[in-house]
Order: structure tokens, then C-alpha cells, then sequence
């Protein structure tokens, strides 16, 4: 039994979780199509995720395709939730980008599909609610060729378009228009299928050319396009069939070392953690001691492992299963499992550049607050989570303001928490600004620790983080203690001088000792902090604020009102171009001003502007730099 380890991604709202539903029911593992507004669907589990319609949370569910066994994981598709789409990028094998025939690519369908391709991920286009009114073909074509990737072939026709009779016929050997338009993408990239077909392109089978789709798709570099309908099932079968017949199956090295990824974490009834893992390679079994993450070991209690639409009982997962996996009790999302897979497997999308103070209605819950927030950064990492040490404020970073939501309603749901925000802000960084040192003897200069510790700050390539390395022998201090400047290292410079966060620098320990047998690791975390801001306030720090790399397309019409407001928004452009009547604008914006330009947007291009915007940088901030807020007296907006 092979397996496929499959992704559906979209826009929100272009109908990817009733694709998930349509798949499952043609497969014969539901009895009916759930309902996305009815919130009767197998994958959006939670109560909000029913009321409001979308999907937060990936899941899995799997099904077989005669001897494939599909283990189909839905994403998120609004843009709040991109870092839950990024997690699940390194565990596919395959993926299905789902595009409404009615509203088109989208600017999230662009970022996406610029990920895919960038990550060679073999990846078909399934064009959706061809059953709608306002369904497009051949101009939706285009706009994908155009803005996703040219290397497309339409793999079928659609007789009554836009109406509820619509269907979609897939073509065959005797499609001569078919076999021209395949043979022309694929010879682009194969020289032998060229010269073959040059030489007599009649002699060519089609099975040849089905063969060779079938090997560039699994290469990543070509995206064959099905169309049809979710809620009717129409097209379901041919992309089915495209399924089996053109991705990839999951590789088999059963007898090779244990590796793998974990992607997702949730509680299970009586809060124990249970890991979602994608295996690489390996067989892990119950009673197995796993190492995962840079120093963690654990002896898996119990697997289970995705089979016909639920999660089952096994002894082992080996290598493609998407297992569940309880008694790693520390384990994170993106912890490797054994050997750490090859390949690009992090860092596919932007930080998150906003932060919201969360404020428990109760103060006495101010303490359950910060665990149920700690547990939930246990599964969502990027959620940022920081305590202010004055204020006692808990700040957690956010993508976009449905989040808000997402977490009032997990911590009211999951913990009977009654929370409200404060207003969002700007996440700004600090990077040093020069080079710091700063040394504090043991029993010297007022220093009432039993220990000396000597810092020096350097600044790091942008997009470095944070480095700790030493200048002193090993043996000069117990490893205890210096795993203790270093843990206490990286809490420092959560705050910097203006209150942000302290990123791309290296702190090089210059000089250690300690009073044996009295010092301890505390010593060297009460010190620490100390000796580290004085090393930076003599390096200084340049506060730095995110830039937005945007993609802007309006009528040219309306560029003239348009501009100004751009310039008000302290955007940047740096190319323009003309298109027939269509003029496209790249640049850069401060992320703090995207808010308002989306707002303004569909007023000044008589709503047909389209603004895509993507994380590029952190930059200098022009001006007076901002201060994070500390607590309730120094609150201030970014």
C-alpha cells in the first residue's frame, strides 16, 4: 500500500474544505457531503471554525484510491492563519490549489502558489464553482498562466458555464487541440519528447505524453488545470484520477534511520500533548525512546496513525504515515524526529508584525491567563507570547485582527477565560547599532553575585537572529553555567533599549570564572542580565520597523488619486508599468500603513484594485523611534 501525502490550499472562500468533503464522500468514507455553512464538514472541528465558516486549525483525514492510501491535510486559507499553512508545506508530497472560477486568482492564491513553486511541490489547479454565475474559462486561464505560472495545461472542457447544468469533459487521445497544447509545454523541458515530436509528432502516443506530464509534475514544473464543482461533485473523478495517475507517492525507507517532522500539536481529553509527525524515513513504535528537537527524549506511550477517514490504533508509523504520537512531552511544533529532514523546511512565509495586549476581565485570572496562553504557544509558536516584568501585561504577536477571535474564543471555550484586547500594534525590532562591552567581576564593584562575567555585543547580518559563541575555555566554568548565561542571554534580549525585541547581533562571553564550590547558575542569571544591557547600551540600537513588499494593480484612470496616497502612506514605489488599461505598481510600505491603503483602496480604483503584500524586510525607522509599551503607563500605538 503506497502513500500520498496531499495538501489543499486556497484563498479563503474559493472552496477547498468542500473539495476536502467531495473527495471523502467520492472515496465511500462519509455517507454525505458536509456543509461548510451548515458547519457539518469532517475537518473544521471547532465551534468557531462551524459559526464563522473557515478553517484556523489544519487537519487530516485520509482515504484510499484502490491501493493509495491519501492522507489529505486542509489548510487554512485565510491569510490570519498563514504560518498554520507553513507548518504543513514540509510534510506534503503533493498538493491541490483550489481557485474560484468566479472570483479568480487572489492575492493569497499568488502567495501561495509562489511557494509552492519555489519548493518544487507538485501541484495541480483545481478550478472551482464553474457551476456559479460569473464563471470564467478561458479568461481565468489566462489570469493563471499570467499570475500563478504559465507552465499550465487545461486538462478538460466546460459545456454550460456559470449555470447549475455545468460540466467539466475531460480531454482524450483524440483531442488533437489537447495533444498540441501538452505537447508544447512539455517539450519546452524534455529534448528527447522534442526531437522525437519534431521528427514525427503523429508517432508520439499519448501515453508517452501522459508519461512525461506525469514526470514534470512530480518535478514541479508543470500544473495541469482540472475544473469543476465542489458542491456538485462535477470533476471530482477527473481530478481524482489525476491525483493517482500524476503526484508523487511517499518514498518507502522503512529499514533507514527515524526522521520526520512535527507539524501540528493538540491536548487530547485528559490534556496530555499528542503530536502530528509526517515520517521520512524510519519505523517508530510504541516503547521506542524518540529524540526530538536539538536535546529532548521521550519513550513513545501510544500511535495512531490516519486510515480511512480517522485516526486508528497502530503500533508503528513508518515512513510517509502522518502518525499521532503521545509521551513527547516537550516537544514543539517544527521539532525534527531522529535524523532532521533534508530540504527547505522552515521559513516559507513572513513573521507575524503585530502584537496585541491581552487583559484577563477578571485580575484574579491573570495567572491562568499566562498558562493557558503558554499552552496554546505550545502549538501555535508564533503566537509570541511575552509577559511585561513592570505591568504585568501579556502581549502575544497576531498576523491580522480575525486571530483576535480565534484566541478570545479558544480561551473562553477550552480554559472559561473572559479576556479582552487592547489596541493593535506594530512589532518593531532593535539591532545594535555598534559594538558593546561590558565585564562585572565576582565580590568587585558592588557586584553581589559569586561570579564575573565579561560581554561583548557585535552586530549580525539582517535576518541572522541572535548568535551566542565564547572567547573563554570550556573549562573555565561548569557547562551549567554556561547554559545559563546563554538561556538568560536570549530572555534578555527579548527587551531591548526601547523595549523591543534585540535581533540580528552575536554576545561572545570574554571573560568567566566562579567561586567553587559556592557559585551557582542562579549567580549567573542574576548577572547576566547586568553585564548584557551595559554592553548594549554602550553598543546603542537602531530601531527598525517592517516593510511590506507590495504588488499594486489599478485602472490607470485612477492612478492619479491613487498616488498622493500612496506617498501619505510612506509607500515606495519602485517599478510602474502600463498594461492596456490596467497599470501594475511593486514597491515598499511600512506594514503599519497596509491596514489603512487595503481600507482606502476599493474607493480610489472604483473597487477593481488588487494589493498583494508580502513581508520583505525590517528597516531603519525614519524619525523619532517608537518605545514598546511597558505596562499600563507607557502604553503608546504604533
Amino acid at each position: 500500500m503506497s502513500t500520498l501525502n496531499l495538501g489543499i490550499l486556497a484563498h479563503v472562500d474559493a472552496g477547498k474544505t468542500s473539495l476536502t468533503e467531495r473527495l471523502l464522500y467520492a472515496a465511500g468514507v462519509i455517507d454525505a457531503v458536509g456543509s461548510v455553512d451548515d458547519g457539518s464538514t469532517q475537518t473544521d472541528s471547532s465551534a468557531l471554525e462551524r459559526r464563522r465558516g473557515i478553517t484556523i486549525k489544519s487537519a487530516v483525514v485520509s482515504f484510499r484510491l484502490g491501493d493509495l492510501t491519501v492522507n489529505l491535510i486542509d489548510t487554512p486559507g485565510h491569510p490570519d492563519f498563514i504560518a498554520e499553512v507553513e507548518r504543513v508545506l514540509g510534510v506534503l508530497d503533493g498538493a491541490v490549489l483550489v481557485v474560484s472560477a468566479v472570483e479568480g486568482v487572489q492575492a493569497q492564491t499568488r502567495i501561495l502558489m509562489r511557494t509552492l513553486r519555489r519548493l518544487r511541490i507538485p501541484t495541480l489547479v483545481f478550478v472551482n464553482k464553474i457551476d456559479r454565475r460569473g464563471a470564467r474559462y478561458d479568461d481565468l486561464l489566462r489570469s493563471v498562466a499570467g499570475r500563478l505560472t504559465p507552465s499550465i495545461v487545461a486538462m478538460g472542457a466546460v459545456r454550460g458555464l456559470g449555470t447549475r447544468d455545468a460540466e467539466f469533459t475531460p480531454y482524450g487521445p483524440a483531442d488533437d487541440g489537447f495533444r498540441a497544447a501538452l505537447a508544447d509545454l512539455l517539450t519546452r523541458r524534455d529534448d528527447d519528447l522534442l526531437a522525437a515530436y519534431v521528427e514525427n509528432e503523429t508517432a508520439v502516443a499519448h501515453a508517452r505524453l501522459r508519461e512525461a506530464l506525469a514526470a514534470q509534475v512530480r518535478r514541479g514544473l508543470a500544473h495541469p488545470v482540472f475544473f469543476g464543482s465542489a458542491i456538485t461533485g462535477m470533476g471530482v473523478d477527473a481530478l481524482t484520477a489525476g491525483i493517482r495517475e500524476l503526484l508523487p507517492r511517499a518514498g518507502d525507507a522503512a529499514d533507514g534511520p527515524v526522521s520526520g517532522t512535527v507539524f501540528k500539536i493538540e491536548r487530547g481529553a485528559a490534556g496530555e500533548k499528542i503530536a502530528y509527525a509526517r515520517l521520512f524515513s524510519g519505523t517508530v513504535r510504541v516503547r521506542d525512546a524518540l529524540r526530538f528537537g536539538d536535546t529532548g527524549t521521550a519513550k513513545i506511550t501510544a500511535i495512531s496513525v490516519f486510515d480511512r477517514g480517522a485516526a486508528v490504533p497502530r503500533g508503528c508509523a513508518g515512513p510517509g504515515d502522518i502518525a499521532r504520537l503521545w509521551g513527547l512531552g516537550g516537544v514543539r511544533i517544527g521539532d525534527s524526529l531522529g535524523d532532521p529532514p533534508s530540504g527547505d523546511a522552515a521559513g516559507h512565509f513572513a513573521p507575524p508584525t503585530l502584537e496585541t495586549v491581552v487583559v484577563p476581565r477578571r485580575p484574579s485570572e491573570r495567572g491562568a491567563l499566562h498558562a493557558a496562553l503558554t499552552e496554546l504557544a505550545e502549538q501555535d509558536p508564533l503566537i509570541g507570547l511575552r509577559q511585561d516584568e513592570l505591568g504585568q501585561e501579556i502581549s502575544v504577536s497576531l498576523y491580522g485582527e480575525v486571530q483576535k477571535e480565534v484566541i478570545q474564543a479558544t480561551l473562553a471555550g477550552d480554559f472559561g477565560l473572559d479576556v479582552e484586547f487592547r489596541d493593535t500594534t506594530t512589532l518593531h525590532v532593535e539591532r545594535p547599532a555598534g559594538t558593546g562591552e561590558a565585564v562585572a567581576v565576582g565580590q568587585k564593584d558592588r557586584n553581589p553575585f559569586l561570579a564575573t562575567i565579561g560581554l561583548r555585543v557585535d552586530p549580525a547580518p539582517a535576518g541572522s537572529g541572535t548568535r551566542f559563541r565564547l572567547e573563554v575555555e570550556l573549562g573555565c566554568l561548569p557547562y551549567a553555567f554556561f547554559a545559563a548565561v546563554e538561556e538568560t542571554m536570549h530572555a534578555t534580549l527579548r527587551r531591548g533599549l526601547r523595549g523591543w525585541q534585540v535581533t540580528d547581533c552575536t554576545v561572545t562571553v570574554t571573560r568567566a570564572a566562579y567561586f567553587p564550590p559556592v557559585s551557582t547558575a542562579a549567580d549567573f542569571r542574576g548577572l547576566t542580565p547586568l553585564v548584557l544591557t551595559t554592553a548594549l547600551r554602550r553598543a546603542g540600537t537602531v530601531v527598525c520597523e517592517p516593510l511590506q513588499r507590495f504588488h499594486l494593480e489599478a485602472p490607470e484612470d485612477t492612478y492619479g488619486g491613487l498616488a498622493p496616497v500612496l506617498g501619505r502612506l510612506r509607500a515606495v514605489p519602485r517599478t510602474s508599468e502600463v498594461h492596456g488599461t490596467v497599470r501594475t505598481v511593486e514597491g515598499e510600505i511600512p506594514a503599519a500603513r497596509v491596514h489603512e491603503l487595503e481600507r482606502r483602496l476599493p474607493g480610489l480604483t472604483h473597487g477593481e484594485g488588487l494589493l498583494e503584500c508580502t513581508f520583505d524586510r525590517y528597516a531603519p525607522v525614519r524619525g523619532r523611534p517608537p518605545e514598546h509599551p511597558r505596562g499600563d503607563s507607557r502604553r503608546s500605538q504604533a
